[in-house]
């Protein structure tokens, strides 16, 4: 098929992205990010009722006595 100077030829291309694979990329991350930021938050709650446990006993050797009457019972 010939074409004079005059005639101009379209093309048309369709591009299509599939957003869902990014939405789920995303949601994964957040989650993960959740529960990243509840393990820190339950580490550091941990440390405070360590630390608090020491205080009120009197020291670190005295909690780790107190705990092991406690478990043992005597």
């Amino acid at each position: 098929m010939k074409t004079s100077a005059n005639e101009h030829i379209k093309t048309r291309t369709k591009t299509s992205i599939n957003t869902s694979e990014l939405v789920q990329a995303e949601m994964s991350k957040g989650a993960i990010r959740s529960l990243n930021i509840a393990g820190v938050l339950v580490g550091l709650w941990a440390a405070a009722c360590i630390v608090g446990g020491m205080i009120v006993s009197g020291g670190p050797i005295a909690l780790v006595k107190g705990w092991f009457s406690a478990v043992t019972g005597s």
